[in-house]
């Protein structure tokens, strides 16, 4: 579902938006003579807004993140990271926004950042709004597996 949401949703949404300015602009106007400006104010508002929100939303979102034994394999574009499980220092889920998603906050910096944000996988849940406050399925799992390492170490 991240290529839906970084780069399907934002095209769609922008390309209905650029339709609308561009069927406003070139449609024949009956009556007055002149062209309303906010038949294109409005939309080049709204498309400037979504784009800037889709960006900050979206933009820094990996593309995949799989987990293999005690480490984390990151994907975004053509990056592959290796990350173990014992350099993450914290997990955030957040469940109340939509797409929902989880960061996690490294020890150390990478290519890719200190925080890895990105969409869990799997099925949602039907009745959200019960369950706001719990964090992920998946992200009380990393944060279980991530808490054994460091017993394990001590």
């Amino acid at each position: 579902m991240t290529f839906f949401y970084k780069w399907v949703f934002p095209v769609v949404w922008l390309g209905f938006v650029g339709l609308g300015v561009f069927t406003g602009l070139f449609s024949e106007h009956t009556g007055q003579g002149s062209l309303d400006p906010m038949i294109v104010v409005i939309p080049i508002f709204m498309f400037a807004f979504g784009f800037f929100l889709f960006r900050q939303l979206l933009g820094g979102l990996v593309d995949e993140v799989t987990l293999d034994g005690d480490n984390l394999i990151v994907k975004k574009g053509d990056e592959h990271l290796r990350i173990s499980l014992a350099d993450v220092i914290n997990v955030n889920s957040f469940s109340s926004i939509n797409p929902r998603r989880i960061s996690l906050r490294l020890r150390n910096s990478t290519r890719l950042g200190r925080d890895i944000d990105f969409i869990p996988a799997g099925r949602r849940r039907s009745l959200r709004f019960l369950g706001m406050t719990r964090l992920d399925p998946l992200a009380e799992e990393l944060i279980d597996r991530i808490e054994a390492l460091r017993r394990g170490s001590r």
